[in-house]
């Protein structure tokens, strides 16, 4: 006898399942609704009686005890799962554990956990490896098995994202790791609660394998709070009306969601190829540790997906990028979490999520690629770094589709990167009344409130925005320097030139000025897309901004402008910058923006940013209300404004407001059109000039590199590559040398900084107060 309904073991059940949906296409063979056709209104309340139990779990977990993360930013999900490891109901929250701990739940089944090391009533196991079910290492769930008499009738799950994982460097996202050594802290679907007791391996290992161990077991006890609550009210629900109902109305509510998945398909999309490609780049050459992890990568992501008439979806990632030694290898669960946070954000907002839209789409993963390489070895700390371009890509098909079908509002020119995530800690000196020797976490969170692509009748969000997040939230400065002792904040104003330009323009994002301060042994590292920018507008809007960089500054005069209350810097505009204008010390400015530790000590001063979405639209084409309305709240300079926009404008000092120039806007723009004309060329012309590129070799080596894999990686992606190109079967791109690469890459930064700095002189700026890293001695700091 087994521990599952019906005396059936927990794998009797799962191979069933998956059985008898290959044999009939409908989930547990339900081709008909017998308990929702006799009453729907009583299963309508049963079922969202269900989906209350696990948000109100989770909101009260958030109260009970929680890390910052958790408490100020929501960054946590309870989920209701069969016993076979299905969602039925998933609570508010980060909507991407859909179905990773449900990988998890059924990798346990096939490792024969219920012989091994039993399950029982009153476990709880805690996992976090992406391989198994979860998106990234942060994410540390605990899963629990529901019990009636002695029978296993379902699972709930929490999971919450941690202040720190452990690692070989501080932080919540370890972008130094190579390797799964490096990644810190792991469980394996690991049971560490048996009869009420917590085992004593786990409780230690949780307070060696991480630097703010209070922090985790706040979390900890969270996640079993929602964990209880969700099962004794479950137990009641079943209690009311029977086991064998219950099995039934939860084996309907998945193949109700399924239909109803599909059935938004029809209404929503057009049947054909949807194709999107999106990229990311990573710049480390010069940065990282490991000598084979010294590399700058162009990650590309592409997906094409076909919907098929009976509104089923195939998602083909043919083309993608491989695994390698770096932060964002992947899996097929984070692959999953990437899709459905986004799908059901896009197509499923009004509908039960759960199951049944995981088994209305297929996927075919390149073995070979970031997704498909199971490789263990392989970091994943953070898969995020290529699914949130790749789901961009599905935004933009999302949108395709609807505004094919006349929905103009719905969809999105797409997401934007959630970078920019200062990471790190460092000890408090004393000097500012904390106790001296008080470790501190750095793990801002603003990452999650980015600016959102535009549409066809909207601006996109500003600074509201991650595609991981419904609920994005980038919390109260006060919050966080509670618990970032030594790391306070001295602004955050809206980043201007940021956003995407478009009739309907991109969502706007903010920037940061931050100041170690009362603080000693400090270390900090950021995480962000240089050279590339991952999406770009549509029907004529144009990307956000791509030249992302970074700006520190050390050994500085913070604290005698305090005293003399003199200005300091509360942002910077590169063409006017508040840092080389008030602060004396060593700066570094750097054209790339992945830094890896860099040592910090007080009065050291930071600054990072986030990132605005791609618009839509000709930005020549943007009324001039709007045009004024941007220029007024700071999102776009003067200079962008003219040169771009068309809009000729004046600053009125008695009304403190700028005022558009009607008629010498409508010239500009007239002007502007001309140009354009004078400067393009068809697109016969285009396709010689870039292949006589492919075929003289003129590709810099990441972008080489990315070409040459695929032939591996996906064969059938290189094939349409060179028959789309006229390229012989035997085509071959020569890889630049690494060192020749460093070398070019050396001279092009020298040559950024010496004439940034002349830039500024001209501007009459007094440099001779400061001095400049050069990008030779990158590292002598970290």
């Amino acid at each position: 006898m087994g521990i599952g309904y019906g005396g059936k073991t927990l794998r009797e059940l799962l191979e069933y399942s998956e059985k008898i949906y290959q044999e009939t296409g409908h989930y547990w063979g339900l081709k008909s609704l017998p308990l929702y056709e006799k009453d729907p209104l009583t299963w309508e309340r049963l079922i969202y009686r269900l989906r209350a139990i696990v948000v109100l779990a989770r909101e009260l977990a958030l109260h009970i005890a929680a890390s910052p993360i958790a408490r100020y930013i929501g960054e946590t999900c309870t989920v209701l799962y069969t016993p076979e490891g299905d969602a039925i109901v998933h609570s508010t929250g980060i909507l991407v554990h859909v179905h990773t701990m449900s990988e998890g739940i059924k990798w346990m089944i096939r490792m024969n956990y219920e012989e091994n090391p039993g399950i029982k009533d009153g476990d709880h196991f805690v996992g976090n490896d992406p391989v198994l079910g979860n998106v990234h290492t942060t994410d540390v769930h605990t899963l629990t098995p529901i019990f009636y008499k002695d029978m296993l009738i379902g699972w709930v799950g929490t999971v919450i994202h941690q202040v720190d994982i452990g690692g070989n460097s501080p932080g919540h996202d370890i972008i130094t790791a190579t390797q799964r050594f490096e990644d810190g802290f792991y469980a394996e679907e690991e049971l560490v609660y048996r009869d009420g007791k917590m085992f004593p391996h786990y409780y230690e290992r949780s307070r060696r394998s991480v630097r703010t161990p209070l922090f985790y077991d706040l979390d900890d006890k969270s996640r079993i709070a929602a964990n209880e609550i969700v099962k004794r009210e479950v137990l009641r629900i079943v209690e009311e009306i029977g086991v064998d109902n219950y099995m039934e109305l939860i084996r309907e509510a998945i193949e109700k969601s399924r239909r109803d998945f599909i059935s938004r398909v029809k209404e929503r999309l057009i049947p054909g190829r949807y194709r999107s490609v999106t990229w990311n780049a990573l710049n480390v050459i010069k940065e990282a540790w490991q000598p084979f992890a010294r590399e700058d990568y162009l990650h590309a992501a592409p997906l094409e997906i076909t919907v098929n008439e009976d509104g089923t979806l195939f998602v083909d990632l043919k083309g993608n990028s491989p695994s390698g030694w770096h932060f964002s290898n992947g899996g097929i669960s984070p692959l999953m979490g990437g899709f459905w946070v986004t799908m059901t954000q896009l197509l499923g907002y009004s509908e039960l999520i759960n199951e049944g839209f995981v088994r209305a789409v297929k996927f075919n993963v390149p073995p070979k690629s970031w997704v498909g390489d199971t490789n263990p070895i392989y970091s994943r700390s953070v898969p995020w770094w290529l699914l949130i371009p790749q789901m961009s890509g599905l935004h933009k098909m999302v949108a395709y589709g609807a505004f094919a079908r006349g929905y103009v509002e719905e969809g999105s020119a797409g997401n934007t990167g959630t970078w920019d995530a200062p990471q790190g800690g460092g000890f408090t000196d004393g000097t500012t009344g904390d106790p001296p020797n008080i470790y501190f976490p750095i793990a801002t969170f603003e990452l999650s409130s980015q600016g959102l692509g535009a549409n066809a009748v909207r601006d996109g969000l500003d600074w509201g925005h991650a595609m991981w997040n419904p609920e994005a939230d980038m919390g109260d400065v006060e919050e966080w320097e509670r618990n970032q002792r030594g790391f306070i904040y001295l602004a955050r104003r809206i980043k201007k030139n940021i956003a995407g330009y478009g009739k309907f323009r991109g969502g706007a994002s903010f920037e940061h000025i931050a100041v170690f301060y009362g603080s000693k042994d400090s270390i900090l590292y950021n995480n962000s897309s240089s050279r590339v920018f991952i999406e770009h507008g549509l029907n004529g809007g144009y990307p956000p901004l791509a030249g992302q960089y970074s700006l520190m500054a050390y050994e500085t005069n913070i604290t005698e402008l305090f005293k003399e209350k003199k200005p300091y810097p509360l942002g910077d505009d590169p063409n006017e910058p508040e840092m080389e204008k008030y602060i004396s010390g060593l700066i570094e400015r750097l054209d790339y923006s992945s830094i890896y530790p860099r040592e910090f000590k007080s009065n050291d001063i930071v600054h990072f940013k986030q990132c605005g979405g791609p618009g839509w639209g000709d930005p020549l084409d943007r009324p001039l209300d709007k045009c004024e309305d941007d220029l007024n709240m700071g999102i776009y300079s003067p200079e962008i404004m003219e040169k771009v926009f068309g809009i000729i404008a004046k600053y009125d000092e008695e009304k403190g407001r700028w005022i558009v120039d009607e008629e010498a806007s409508k010239k500009k723009r007239e002007e502007l059109r001309k140009i354009r004309m004078q400067k393009s060329i068809d697109f016969a012309q285009f396709y010689k000039e870039e292949r006589s590129i492919l075929l003289e070799g003129k590709l810099v080596r990441p972008v080489a590199k990315y070409y040459m894999e695929q032939k591996e990686v996906s064969p059938d992606w290189f094939k349409e590559f060179l028959d789309f190109w006229r390229l012989p079967e035997d085509f071959s791109i020569p890889i630049q040398g690494k060192r020749e690469y460093i070398r070019v890459m050396s001279e092009w930064h020298s040559l950024y900084l010496e004439s940034y700095k002349k830039y500024l002189e001209s501007k009459g700026y007094d440099l001779s107060k400061i001095r400049y890293l050069k990008y030779e001695d990158v590292g002598i700091l970290r």
